[in-house]
């Protein structure tokens, strides 16, 4: 699989878990928490990415972010939300200066993509 076809792959297992939900799959089980438990998961992993990153090797990096990233899309396919909607957001935020963007939106604490 090429680069960028991975999410997307992982975003169609997602979503037929939850359109029919085997008995013994997480990800099943994650969308049956709702997003209660699948918050939780998320904060878990951006908590040990955020560890890793400051003092664990690489590979250790890469693997939390690996998990980040699956229970992210795990939480938008529990909201409906495609990983096409975020892509979309932060096409709409290339090139445009994260102070910029956050000072449009009223100074939130979420920055733009450059």
């Amino acid at each position: 699989m090429g680069r960028g076809e991975v999410l997307g792959a992982l975003e169609r297992v997602v979503a037929s878990r939850k359109g029919d939900p085997p008995e013994k799959s997480y990800t099943a089980k994650l969308l049956a928490g709702g997003v209660p438990r699948i918050g939780g998961k998320v904060t878990e992993e951006a908590e040990e990415l955020v560890r890793a990153a400051a003092d664990e090797p690489d590979d250790r990096v890469v693997a939390e972010a690996a998990d980040l990233l699956y229970h992210t899309l795990v939480l938008l396919a529990a909201r409906d939300l495609s990983l096409a909607a975020v892509e979309g957001e932060l096409a709409r935020r290339f090139g445009v200066s994260g102070l910029e963007e956050k000072a449009a939106r009223g100074g939130g604490t979420k920055g733009g993509a450059t």
